[in-house]
């Protein structure tokens, strides 16, 4: 996750975690570790999108 001058409301428990992680550096870390390991990609974008998923904090509207 990409530092962002604009705040945007979290969707679920996901997106909270995102922002703890970038506010604290620790996506940063993971990135690192992600390259170290030889690995494209960390896997927080899934998680994050996992946990959105589990924990939302809206009922999402549903689709006709």
């Amino acid at each position: 996750m990409k530092n962002k001058t604009k705040v945007e409301e979290s969707k679920g428990l996901g997106d909270t975690v995102a922002k703890i992680t970038n506010a604290t550096g620790l996506d940063v870390v993971a990135h690192q570790l992600a390259k170290i390991m030889g690995k494209e990609d960390c896997g927080c974008n899934r998680r994050r999108e996992k946990l959105n998923e589990l924990f939302p904090y809206k009922e999402q509207e549903k689709k006709s």
